[in-house]
């Protein structure tokens, strides 16, 4: 692997693609597994940032994408299986009247900001310090700051951000409804839309949290958005708006709709939606095009991934390996006498080195983050690989896989603990 490491400094900044760990170099993957440059074999709990959520290289995916390649890889118009792709979309997802293809996650999350402030002819954007929204200039406001500027100032994550999108962006803490109220009052008659994730990175909604968003965003005419990249698709069928029972005006959709394809989509109300049809914007109309965007391949890997969700007992099946593997968890650390916490839900979480309760960012900020790292790195030791704060679990998950999960947490719990 040490070969491949050095050509990938050689050509690339950083040595990597900027996304995970550089110094590895994973060559495949296959159902629960995956393997790196070296041939060593992990059991996979990255799973490209959460969009393989059936498993690596998915039979019946792959038999799809592979009937799919000789009829043509991209068209850059409207093809029929895009359409059944946002019929399904459509169908599944509360919010979603129509919506409008892009790539990536992060490409939705800006178009649903620009929406939010086309419809309503407002400035500010209001978001979550430490919501993660891509790479736009509003979605690197407060994703991960070090100096904890008072709210609702954000500081910029980038360089290269313009002074005016920092003045335009209205920033606060995840949890906090006396906060959000008082932002309201303040700004709400010049709040354009409020960007959220149902689930903040692994950070719960507080009872009412998302219900009070929601009913703010009524009064003082603010566009709500849901950005369910990461949850859409994985907490239940129609998502977290389905799981949580709020429904926002737009949400955006990632991961799991391309079925480990470059695929994304910004759906949610008609009216809202109509701003990308010049014929009825006119004026207001919102331009966006994307050569890729609903490209037949994602199209019908995101089509066979959705149809072997909606199968019975996906989600159920889904939410058992999570809370094996939480129980693991609690009773390895729970032994080993660490202070910790399981943050998150079954579908999503990790565990946190900390004994108070983490509401927010700055909770979550205040974690031992080196002795998180040691525990990390023994899993990866003993086979498992994840990201640095966050587990997913899947459905490619065998017995023999949650068996060798539970031997590498002892094992890490242990090491913590010494």
């Amino acid at each position: 692997m040490s070969s491949w490491i050095d050509r990938a400094r050689a050509v690339l900044p950083g040595g990597g693609f900027g996304n995970f760990d550089a110094g590895l170099v994973i060559e495949r993957g296959a159902g629960s597994r995956v393997w790196d440059a070296d041939g060593r074999e992990y059991i996979d709990y990255l799973i490209g940032s959460g969009p393989m959520l059936l498993g690596h290289s998915h039979p019946e995916v792959v038999e799809a994408v592979a009937q799919q390649l000789s009829g043509g890889f991209s068209f850059f118009a409207t093809n029929p299986r895009g359409i059944e792709l946002a019929e399904v979309i459509c169908d599944a997802v509360p919010c979603a009247e129509q919506l409008r293809y892009v790539s990536t996650g992060g490409e939705a999350d800006m178009f649903a900001v620009r929406l939010a402030r086309a419809h309503t002819g407002r400035p500010l954007i209001l978001k979550f310090e430490g919501g993660y929204h891509g790479m736009s200039d509003e979605g690197q406001m407060s994703l991960s700051p070090t100096r904890l500027l008072d709210f609702p100032v954000p500081e910029p994550d980038s360089a290269g951000i313009l002074p005016e999108v920092q003045r335009q962006t209205l920033v606060a803490p995840w949890n906090d409804i006396e906060q959000l109220d008082a932002l309201f009052a303040q700004h709400g008659d010049q709040i354009a839309g409020v960007i959220a994730e149902p689930l903040q990175r692994i950070i719960p909604p507080a009872p009412g949290f998302l219900q009070r968003l929601r009913s703010l965003c009524d009064q003082y005419g603010s566009v709500l958005v849901f950005d369910e990249v990461v949850t859409g698709f994985r907490f239940a069928w129609g998502g977290g708006q389905a799981y949580y029972g709020v429904t926002p005006d737009l949400c955006t959709l990632g991961k799991t709709i391309g079925g480990g394809m470059p695929l994304a989509a910004v759906a949610g109300r008609k009216d809202i939606l109509e701003l990308f049809d010049k014929s009825l914007a006119g004026e207001r109309w919102l331009m966006q095009v994307g050569t890729l965007s609903g490209n037949p391949i994602a199209a019908v890997a995101g089509l066979k991934t959705l149809e072997i969700l909606a199968r019975p007992g996906q989600f159920e099946t889904l939410r058992a390996a999570g809370l094996r593997i939480q129980q693991a968890l609690t009773t390895a650390l729970g032994s080993a006498g660490v202070p910790f916490q399981l943050v998150g839900d079954p579908v999503l979480f990790d565990v946190i080195f900390m004994d108070q309760p983490v509401l927010d960012y700055r909770d979550l900020a205040r974690a031992d983050k080196a002795l998180q790292a040691r525990f990390n790195g023994v899993l990866r030791e003993r086979g498992i690989l994840k990201s640095p704060a966050k587990i997913y679990p899947h459905l490619a998950l065998t017995e023999e896989d949650l068996q060798q999960t539970e031997t590498a947490i002892t094992a890490a719990a242990a090491a913590v603990a010494a």
